[in-house]
C-alpha cells in the first residue's frame, strides 16, 4: 500500500506535517509506503533535523504549493507543480492507493473530482466527519461543506453512502440513518427536507429512522445523519466551538475531550473512484498521524469497491 501526503499543505506545513508522517510511520506496518509531496530541500533538512534520513520515505519533489486562500479551480489548474497537483496525478495513474492533505480544501475537492472523478452513478461527491455520542459511539455527519445547495435525491444518496462507510470503515451493523429536520414529524421541515424524507422513507438500500433534531445528535441511537453542505459545516464548527470553550473553562471532562479534531484527523470525501481525505488546516502532527492511520483504514475497507457494487 502506498499513501501520499501533501507535505505543504496546512498552517503548520511543513513542520508539523512531517513529524505527523514520522508518528504514523511508527504504526504503520512495513508494506506502507509513505510518499511525501513537497519541496524537497525542506523536507530533507526537517528530516535530519529528526535524525533521520530520506530513505525513509519517498519524496515527490513539488516546485509549487497551493496556499489556503487562493481560488481553488484556478490555482489547481495552474499550478502544475503543486504538491496538492502531482499528488492527484499520482493517484490517478495509481502511483498511489490514497492522497491526504490539511491544505486548501476546495483545491483537494476540485483535484478528486476532476482527477480521480467520481464512482459511476454518484451524483455528488460529498465530505464526512465524525461526531462523539454521549454513549461512547459515533455519528457519521455528511456532507458537512462540499455541496452547499442539494436537491432530494442528492441527499436520498448521502444517506446509502455514508451507511456503507458506517458498515465498512466502522463496523456497525445495519447503520441506522437520520435527516437532519427542524423537527420530527415527517411534515416538517422545507420542500427540500420533505420531499427527501419521502425518498428516504421509501428506499430499501439502507436503515432509515426518520428525522433527527440538532439537539438530538449527541444523544441518540442514530449512526448516520444526513444534510447538505452548508448545514452540516455549521454543526460541525458548533461542535469544534463547543471543545473550545470547555478547554477555555478549563473543564476536564472524558465525554468532551472526544471532540478533539485531532483524534479524528481527517475527513473522506466519498463518493470519488480513490482515497482522498482533507485535514483541518490547522492540524499539528497529531491530527496528521490520525489522518494518515485512518487513510489506510478506508483504503483497507476497499471502500471504494463497496460503494461502487452498492450505489446505481
Amino acid at each position: 500500500m502506498r499513501i501520499g501526503i501533501d507535505i505543504m499543505g496546512g498552517d503548520n506545513a511543513p513542520e508539523k506535517i512531517i513529524e505527523g508522517v514520522i508518528l504514523a510511520s511508527h504504526e504503520l506496518v512495513n508494506e506502507v509506503e509513505l510518499l511525501l509531496f513537497g519541496q524537497q530541500d525542506q523536507i530533507e533538512t526537517i528530516l535530519k533535523r529528526h535524525k533521520l534520513v530520506k530513505n525513509n520515505f519517498k519524496i515527490i519533489h513539488c516546485e509549487e504549493k497551493i496556499t489556503m486562500d487562493e481560488n481553488p479551480i484556478k490555482a489547481f489548474k495552474n499550478k502544475q507543480e503543486s504538491s496538492i497537483s502531482k499528488g492527484f496525478r499520482f493517484l490517478a495513474n495509481n502511483k498511489i492507493d490514497g492522497f491526504a492533505s490539511a491544505g486548501n480544501t476546495g483545491a483537494m475537492f476540485i483535484g478528486g473530482y476532476y482527477s480521480v472523478q467520481s464512482i459511476r452513478g454518484i451524483i455528488r461527491p460529498c465530505i464526512s466527519s465524525v461526531l462523539p455520542r454521549i454513549n461512547g459511539k459515533k455519528t457519521i455527519l455528511l456532507d458537512v461543506g462540499a455541496n452547499v445547495d442539494c436537491k432530494a435525491d442528492v441527499l436520498c444518496q448521502f444517506g446509502h453512502i455514508g451507511s456503507l462507510y458506517a458498515e465498512h470503515v466502522y463496523n456497525i451493523k445495519n447503520p441506522k440513518v437520520s435527516l437532519l429536520n427542524i423537527g420530527e414529524e415527517k411534515s416538517k421541515g422545507n420542500m427540500l427536507t420533505q420531499t427527501a424524507y419521502n425518498l428516504m422513507n421509501e428506499t430499501k438500500d439502507y436503515n432509515f429512522i426518520g428525522n433527527i433534531e440538532s439537539r438530538d445528535i449527541f444523544d441518540s441511537e442514530t449512526d448516520v445523519v444526513v444534510c447538505d453542505g452548508f448545514t452540516g459545516n455549521i454543526v460541525l464548527k458548533q461542535a469544534e466551538g463547543i471543545y473550545d470553550l470547555v478547554k477555555r473553562r478549563k473543564i476536564k471532562d472524558d465525554y468532551f475531550n472526544k471532540f478533539n479534531y485531532e483524534i479524528y484527523g481527517g475527513c473522506p470525501i466519498l463518493g470519488l473512484n480513490k482515497t482522498v481525505m482533507i485535514g483541518h488546516g490547522i492540524s499539528n502532527e497529531i491530527a496528521i498521524k490520525n489522518m494518515i492511520l485512518h487513510t489506510k483504514k478506508i483504503i483497507d475497507a476497499d471502500l471504494t469497491k463497496k460503494i461502487k457494487q452498492n450505489i446505481n
